[in-house]
């Protein structure tokens, strides 16, 4: 055995990493075991990145409505490749204040994937060197959801993962699923040009949320020129070299 702990998470995003914190701060000996960057999806390929491009799409939003607020500009350039790029700074900003909480609150990092190897027992992933620990939190986090008619293939049928590092936008695109991450990535998409459809198999968009909220959505959506299919579902696919056919 090489290390042992009071306590080792595996997993850094804001449930590994905050667990973690605390227990240092309560005098305990911690660890936290991960594989990628720290901060976990949220931080680095969802919630932080994704409100970064947000903000982005309301300033260009602005923009395009400008003689509404008494102002004119000759000629309007939106570069998407460097609203991205802001997102990756913005990621690497909270990744290092991340590394710095651990760091002050004596949690030691250990970088790789972490598994149950038996009781009080994590295996490092790939070297296998062992730790032992009093207690373990396990913290993986998400993962994108594959669908069956949609076979993944990171080019032309991707997940909301690779949709955060574009920096080529294609000229349309239909986003499956209405929930809070695909109507964020429909906006952001819309405002730089894109052409937007977005498939939610449910009645409604953003399910899970208020019917209010859904209308009010549907509505602002229906304004910027997103075309939104409602109760309907892709039920399979054709990829050619110039896009993708779906049914």
């Amino acid at each position: 055995m090489e290390s042992s702990y009071d306590m080792v998470v595996i997993g850094s995003g804001p449930g590994g990493y905050v667990a973690a914190i605390r227990a240092g701060q309560l005098g305990m000996k911690a660890a936290v075991v991960e594989r990628e960057a720290l901060g976990g999806t949220c931080l680095n390929w969802g919630c932080i990145p994704t409100k970064a491009l947000l903000k982005n799409a309301e300033i260009v939003s602005y923009v395009r409505r400008s003689e509404e607020f008494g102002l004119k500009f000759d000629g309007f350039h939106a570069d998407y490749s460097v609203a991205m790029a802001r997102s990756r700074r913005v990621v690497d900003r909270n990744t290092r204040g991340v590394r710095f909480l651990l760091r002050k609150n004596n949690v030691d990092h250990i970088v790789g994937t972490g598994r149950l190897a038996g009781p009080n027992r994590v295996a490092i992933d790939p070297e296998g060197t062992v730790i032992e620990a009093k207690n373990i939190v396990i913290a993986t986090g998400a993962r994108p959801r594959s669908v069956p008619s949609l076979p993944v293939d990171g080019e032309r049928i991707i997940t909301s993962r690779e949709s955060i590092v574009l920096t080529d936008l294609p000229s349309s695109m239909v986003i499956v699923g209405g929930g809070a991450i695909g109507v964020e990535f429909a906006y952001v998409y819309a405002m730089y040009g894109v052409e937007v459809t977005v498939v939610e198999l449910l009645p409604r968009l953003v399910p899970n949320e208020d019917e209010d909220i859904s209308a009010q959505l549907e509505r602002s959506f229906g304004s910027h020129g997103i075309k939104i299919m409602t109760g309907a579902a892709v039920t399979g696919v054709q990829t050619r070299a110039d896009g993708v056919t779906g049914r």
